[in-house]
């Protein structure tokens, strides 16, 4: 039995890794408790951006702490600033708690955003890649400084050993963020000449990677995502819908003028988001880690667009 913490456990993978930790000691950690905690998990309230990573990892002094805890989806209003404060600075308080408390291993989900979305990118990227999350995307650039935060705590404290996750999108049941809304507007968008592929990986293999990661799984760096990618063509076809192309100067002219107005949510910078997204090499994690996921990229999404209705 091995006592593990786990911060974000309200979320949609936190709540499906407390699930397949049966057997172990479990700390969920959150801002509330999830309604459906499971029988024998105890919660403690923390909120990573004050002094509670400190004070919860030493008193109840896990052997590995799993961090989820992260802005994937911006609320309405919520400012670059406080999503700064729960990615990096969150993050850095939970680095300097395990260190401080003795922490034998810590478990980070990263994101394959934070290899940035750029022209030049190798297809697929693996884990040897250059790290560029551009700093117009507040998600990539954050997740590049937490991974250049966790490189620096191996290089300087090898005792804690680490296992950091880069992790495609994420599509389970009830997935409903910013990427999915692109799959439900009556068109595709797309970019002329881009093939904008997706690579996905599915709730229930996250969370099972996850827990391996907690337990006897070996330390390292892996993307994680099902096999194969869907370009936008492939996604469109599977939704039984067409494709609105349009070039990236024209898009990004549109988005300059509406994006102030508040006539939508993008500025010009997501065009690079759709012309460059990263696809993600999961060789090391079936060969190394010693998991291939159940689902394919395209079985992932097949799940979503049926539990989704469409």
């Amino acid at each position: 039995m091995t006592r593990i913490l786990v911060t974000g456990a309200a979320g949609m993978i936190g709540r499906a890794l407390l699930s397949d930790l049966e057997g172990h000691e479990i700390i969920a950690t959150d801002l509330k408790a999830p309604a459906d905690l499971p029988a024998g998990v105890r919660f403690e309230p923390l909120d990573v951006t004050g002094e509670d990573p400190d004070r919860v990892i030493g008193e109840t002094r896990p052997e590995v702490v799993v961090h989820l805890a992260s802005i994937v989806t911006p609320g309405p209003g919520m400012g670059r600033a406080f999503a700064h404060r729960v990615d990096v600075e969150g993050t850095r308080r939970v680095i300097d708690a395990a260190l401080a408390h003795g922490v034998r291993r810590l478990v980070v989900t990263s994101s394959g955003a934070a290899y940035g979305y750029h022209a030049d990118n190798p297809v697929p990227l693996s884990e040897g890649d250059a790290l560029r999350g551009n700093p117009e995307f507040a998600y990539a650039d954050h997740k590049r400084q937490v991974e250049e935060m966790l490189a620096e705590a191996r290089a300087a404290h090898p005792e804690l050993e680490q296992v950091v996750l880069r992790v495609g999108t994420v599509l389970g049941a009830g997935t409903d963020n910013q990427i999915t809304a692109l799959f439900r507007k009556p068109r595709l968008l797309a970019i002329r000449g881009s093939d904008s592929p997706f690579v996905f990986i599915w709730t229930r293999d996250l969370a099972r990677i996850l827990a391996r990661a907690a337990t006897d799984g070996p330390a390292g760096i892996y993307n994680v995502a099902g096999d194969g990618a869907l370009g936008v063509d492939q996604l469109a076809a599977r939704l039984g819908k067409s494709v609105m192309r349009l070039p990236a100067w024209g898009l990004k002219a549109a988005l300059a003028v509406a994006h102030p107005l508040r006539l939508s949510r993008y500025g010009p910078e997501q065009v690079r988001f759709l012309q460059y997204r990263p696809v993600l090499d999961n060789a090391a994690l079936k060969r190394d880690f010693g998991y291939t996921p159940e689902k394919t990229s395209v079985e992932v999404f097949d799940l979503w667009c049926r539990e989704a209705g469409l």
